[in-house]
């Protein structure tokens, strides 16, 4: 779970909208949504979402929307964080996940909240570096981060017992397959910027992959290179 005495005293106490009242409603807002997964529930309750965006829009950290966070990307809706979070643990934990999109780094630290070691890949250096930030404040000590092109995985770790996308392409990069375990689980959202589907793919022991559409969604595009 997360450190919270690893925290700066200003994330742990928080004020009027940024409050443990304001994450409270929060969660409660998640549960009556369809969230059912006490243990993501639970994290999303700790995680100081304010933490991982801009001072000015801390007073709508806790709304359950999307928000800016620079160079054209968003810290996701708490709803997705939290449903794709679910779908990825809903039948079992797994021991090693590989996240696609660090972006703020709120998914990562909701994921590290939950599973024993989290790997996370960002293109855009500049988040990265505002990601670990916040992942040194947190004490998050299980997740290890790449500056790197996410469509690549991280080969070197591999194999993976999930992999995690937080952002949208056509298809999922073949290489992320290849770096998934037999038996493994692929969140992801998948289609063109007018029209994608959260999916959950299975990969079986002979490499054939089961795809679940899981409802409609909308992402920022994945992107290749580095930046």
């Amino acid at each position: 779970m997360v450190n919270m005495h690893a925290l700066p005293p200003s994330a742990l106490r928080g004020e009027g909208m940024t409050s443990q009242r304001a994450r409270d409603r929060l969660v409660a807002k998640l549960a009556e949504e369809g969230i059912r997964d006490e243990r993501v529930l639970e994290v999303i309750r700790q995680l100081p979402r304010h933490h991982f965006i801009d001072q000015a829009l801390h007073s709508r950290a806790y709304e359950n929307n999307a928000l800016p966070i620079g160079h054209g990307q968003t810290i996701s809706q708490p709803w997705i964080v939290a449903r794709m979070t679910e779908a990825l643990i809903e039948h079992g934990v797994p021991e090693r996940v590989l996240e696609i999109g660090t972006g703020s780094g709120y998914q990562a630290a909701v994921l590290a909240g939950i599973v024993p070691t989290v790997y996370t890949v960002e293109r855009i250096e500049e988040l990265l570096r505002q990601a670990r930030r916040r992942f040194r404040q947190l004490g998050l000590d299980n997740l290890r981060s790449r500056h790197d092109d996410g469509k690549l995985g991280w080969a070197s770790e591999a194999p993976f017992d999930a992999i995690i996308l937080t952002a949208a392409g056509d298809r999922v990069p073949a290489p992320l397959f290849d770096q998934l375990k037999p038996g493994g689980v692929l969140v992801a959202p998948v289609g063109s910027p007018s029209q994608q589907v959260l999916v959950r793919m299975r990969k079986d022991d002979d490499g054939t992959i089961h795809r679940e559409d899981l409802g409609a969604v909308s992402f920022v595009p994945l992107l290749g290179g580095i930046g």
